[in-house]
């Protein structure tokens, strides 16, 4: 869940009264938000939009951002050679005060729109052939000049691999040649913005144009609301190179049935009845990309209303919630794996490549492994892709305990698998070991029988299940057999090697199973 701070006391003032520590987290709970920490002073951070949601529920204040209509003098055109490049959407707040994820999936800028003249350009052009001054510099650059300036600079050289391999670069000019910005690197130092400031151009790059268009929405709604004329702006209209024609931002409509306008308004929701009184008519701000089901209007009326108000009643459906078979599966194993004499322990579902890789005898690229893309530690690397590690762990962690120590685990492992949206799935995998003086192979052994007999599995080839002999790199050479079950391969059990045990800190023999119980739901 994501943390946002704004400065206590400014929140206060634009609220209209200061809260003690109590009655301000009543509020968020209220609201549907959990208050983290209470101190005078903290970085500012989107204060903006908490305010004017708070400020609307709290006095049925209302922000809702009206378009101007475009004006040829200010449309921008796209020539070809752009499309490889991120698409773009804009807006202009007039007569302000002064008030995306590594950019590249949506990034912002800002200009002054005084210091520029429509209509705009945006094309692709050699890095030879683009020269302007970056913000801030002294001095023109080339395209490449450019990229070689901010190379050992800490916040913009993560930027630079999203354009700096392709022969050409992304660039926008105004109707006199200036150059606005190189997208998504740097803007142009001529129409930085400034305290003198007063009309904003906006503009938002994006890969993913429906995410461009709500973050444009929601910058330019917060800017509008520092305007002469208050949450007014100025559309742009984009000229395509096919010829079609698209104006941004764009002000959605919404009509849902219901009969809470009221609470609907102090959730940013201005409504209001229609028709014989049955419905009404809901406008969604810009500010309110979140809104994007009639379920998320309902969810805002219950806030606004508030969860503890809501009369518990027995539902008139004849629906009824149950368990998934797998889950149900999974709860019943653990009973009866407790039981048997084992005690379940719950480990992390991210480890390191060490864990499942090297410390088991295998290569990293043969486990098929989930990789996290920034592992904050060496520990947490990627997904586990077999329960094993973490139990051999756990044992380690307890090697104090009275012998024999018997765990087991059931959870998910994660492996990668191209056929799925996500690149990835989950498989429940169920492990148990023993360690003691001796391997005690026929206690894992035996526990395997149980859960096949709870799993009205019969010991047989055909329709039941078998071991055969095998190799494993975790296992000792002969003390190793792969489990079959209706067919197909479900897992393993043996005598750990020598060397596993060692990397894992432990000194005595261990057996240990593991399978996958899917196909047993």
């Amino acid at each position: 869940m994501p943390t946002v701070s704004v400065k206590r006391d400014l929140l206060f003032e634009a609220l209209g009264r200061s809260y003690t520590d109590e009655e301000f987290n009543d509020l968020c709970f209220e609201f549907g938000l959990e208050l983290d920490e209470v101190v005078s002073s903290v970085v500012v951070c989107c204060f903006m939009g908490r305010c004017s949601s708070l400020t609307a529920f709290v006095s049925v204040q209302i922000c809702s951002t009206s378009l101007a209509g475009p004006r040829a003098a200010l449309s921008l055109c796209l020539l070809e050679g752009t499309k490889k490049y991120p698409r773009r959407a804009w807006g202009i707040p007039w007569g302000c005060s002064q008030k995306g994820t590594r950019r590249a999936l949506v990034a912002i800028g800002t200009h002054d729109l005084d210091t520029i003249s429509g209509p705009f350009t945006f094309t692709a052009k050699a890095p030879s052939e683009i020269k302007f001054k970056p913000l801030n510099q002294s001095q023109e650059y080339t395209a490449s000049q450019i990229m070689d300036l901010y190379r050992t600079d800490s916040h913009l050289r993560q930027y630079l691999h999203l354009i700096e391999n392709k022969p050409r670069y992304p660039v926008i000019f105004d109707s006199n040649g200036v150059v606005l910005s190189m997208p998504p690197i740097i803007n142009g130092d001529h129409s930085k913005i400034s305290l003198k400031t007063r009309n904003v151009f906006i503009e938002c790059t994006g890969t993913d144009m429906t995410k461009a268009k709500i973050v444009l929405d929601i910058i330019v709604a917060m800017f509008s609301e520092y305007c002469e004329k208050q949450f007014t702006v100025e559309a742009v209209e984009v000229i395509y190179p096919n010829g079609k024609t698209h104006i941004y931002p764009v002000s959605d409509m919404v009509e849902t049935p219901s009969s809470l306008a009221k609470l609907l308004t102090r959730m940013c929701l201005s409504s209001h009845v229609i028709g014989n009184g049955n419905n009404i008519e809901i406008e969604i701000p810009p500010t309110r990309a979140d809104v994007i089901h009639a379920c998320d209007i309902v969810e805002d009326a219950a806030i606004a209303y508030g969860y503890n108000n809501i009369q518990m009643v027995i539902p008139k459906t004849y629906t009824i919630a149950n368990q998934l078979p797998l889950n149900k599966l999974t709860e019943l194993l653990r009973l009866d794996l407790a039981a048997a004499g084992f005690t379940e322990a719950l480990t992390f579902a991210l480890c390191s490549t060490e864990d499942i890789a090297d410390k088991l005898g295998m290569d990293v690229s043969a486990t098929n492994a989930v990789h996290i893309a920034n592992p904050k530690t060496a520990e947490f690397q990627v997904a586990r892709t077999t329960l094993l590690p973490g139990l051999l762990k756990t044992v380690a962690a307890n090697r104090k305990m009275p012998l024999p120590l018997k765990l087991f685990e059931i959870s998910d492992i994660v492996v990668k698998d191209p056929t799925k949206d996500v690149g990835a799935r989950n498989y429940r995998h169920l492990c148990a070991i023993y360690y003691n003086k001796s391997p005690g192979f026929e206690i894992i052994h035996g526990l395997l029988d149980r859960v096949m007999q709870l799993l009205e599995v019969p010991p047989n080839e055909e329709n039941g299940y078998t071991i055969k002999a095998t190799e494993g790199s975790a296992f000792f050479p002969g003390r190793c057999a792969e489990i079959f079950a209706r067919g197909q391969s479900v897992g393993k059990l043996g005598v750990l090697h020598p060397d596993v045990i060692t990397k894992f800190e432990l000194t005595m023999p261990c057996s240990a199973l593991e399978i996958n119980i899917e196909p047993f739901v």
